[in-house]
């Protein structure tokens, strides 16, 4: 099973690229979300440029950000900067849409949306439709050495939902999935392999990437540590987000409480963001980068658990293995900013998997 890093921050986030690198990790995902972390195509560039083996992803883009022909000159620039290294990975869009007041974006035009990006990175000539006028584009210099067409770029679509993971058995992507437990990464696997043969596809011609956060703790540390707080407790407190706004958008597939004290507690807060037309700005500051204060109490050791991988090392190995039997092939964990060896542990993990 490969191990690769998600990327969620800043503008030197190119670093953690170079040094997942050196530690022999396959693929750096940089988060697509325009009002939280930093621009991943320009952080993909900027690690292009610096790193050799490791693949370079959006972890994931939202189609709704930019144009598909926009996108598909991005990809096909890196790929000039970075040949046979860059990969595509696609959404409906979380963070980067709820943090605006928007919900996902539509299945059909996400269709849309690869084939015209797919079809302009295989040279073709594609009908796109742009401000209701249907056009025929085309790379005018794919040969110029100013773009690369000619080296593959591998689409990964992020599927929770049963639309979706037909998406990904029409159009033959790979595919990625979020971790929550082992009795959903197999339903998940199931469904996902299911809609792979209804299709008429062979089973085992995509390749499955698991996405998770955490920490796996060492003797002494605790689920609620500051440590375990800062790796597991962003994606822990997404769970609170999306109950927020679940009957508004739907919900991501991360899990529900319930409607405990706590998440009673929790909506209170929500309810008292302002403005009252925009709580989104104040629920999704922090998303995927840290743990805001006034949610601080309701992150607990429990919930950490509960939304990531944070246990004790062995008991990570023993996850990790089960996904492996269960069909994935690539760990995807998300590196959160303010501790420097994040990924030398989980390669001391992955070692003895």
């Amino acid at each position: 099973m490969d191990l690769s890093v998600v990327i969620a921050q800043g503008s030197d986030g190119w670093e953690v690229a170079v040094r997942a690198e050196q530690l022999g990790y396959k693929t750096a995902w940089f988060e697509d979300s325009q009002m939280v972390a930093a621009d991943p195509i320009a952080l993909m560039a900027v690690a292009a440029m610096k790193t050799s083996k490791i693949k370079l992803a959006t972890g994931v883009l939202i189609p709704s950000n930019r144009i598909a022909p926009q996108t598909a000159n991005s990809f096909a620039t890196l790929n000039n900067l970075a040949p046979g290294r860059i990969a595509m990975g696609i959404g409906t869009g979380f963070s980067g849409r709820r943090a605006m007041g928007h919900g996902p974006v539509k299945v059909d035009d996400i269709r849309t949306y690869i084939k015209t990006i797919n079809g302009l990175l295989r040279g073709d000539m594609v009908e796109w439709e742009f401000e209701d006028k249907l056009r025929k584009i085309a790379f005018l210099h794919p040969d110029d050495g100013i773009i690369n067409t000619s080296d593959k770029v591998p689409t990964y679509i992020a599927a929770q939902g049963p639309r979706m993971r037909a998406l990904v058995a029409e159009l033959k992507t790979d595919w990625i999935n979020i971790h929550s437990n082992l009795e959903s990464a197999q339903s998940d696997m199931d469904d996902m392999e299911a809609a792979w043969r209804h299709a008429g596809n062979q089973s085992d011609t995509f390749k499955r990437a698991i996405v998770t956060a955490g920490l796996p703790l060492l003797d002494g540390e605790a689920a609620d540590c500051p440590k375990a707080i800062r790796q597991g407790g962003p994606l822990a407190a997404v769970v609170f987000h999306n109950m927020m706004e679940a009957q508004q958008h739907g919900s991501l597939g991360t899990g529900s409480l319930g409607e405990t004290e706590a998440v009673s507690k929790y909506r209170r807060l929500y309810e008292s963001y302002q403005p009252s037309d925009a709580r989104y700005l104040s629920l999704h500051r922090g998303h995927a980068l840290f743990v805001r204060e006034d949610e601080a109490e309701f992150i607990t050791g429990d919930l950490i658990r509960r939304a990531t991988m944070t246990r004790p090392i062995d008991a990570v190995r023993e996850r990790i293995q089960a996904l492996e039997r269960i069909g994935y092939d690539e760990l995807s964990v998300i590196i959160h900013p303010g501790d420097d060896d994040m990924l030398e542990r989980w390669t001391d993990v992955m070692a003895k998997v």
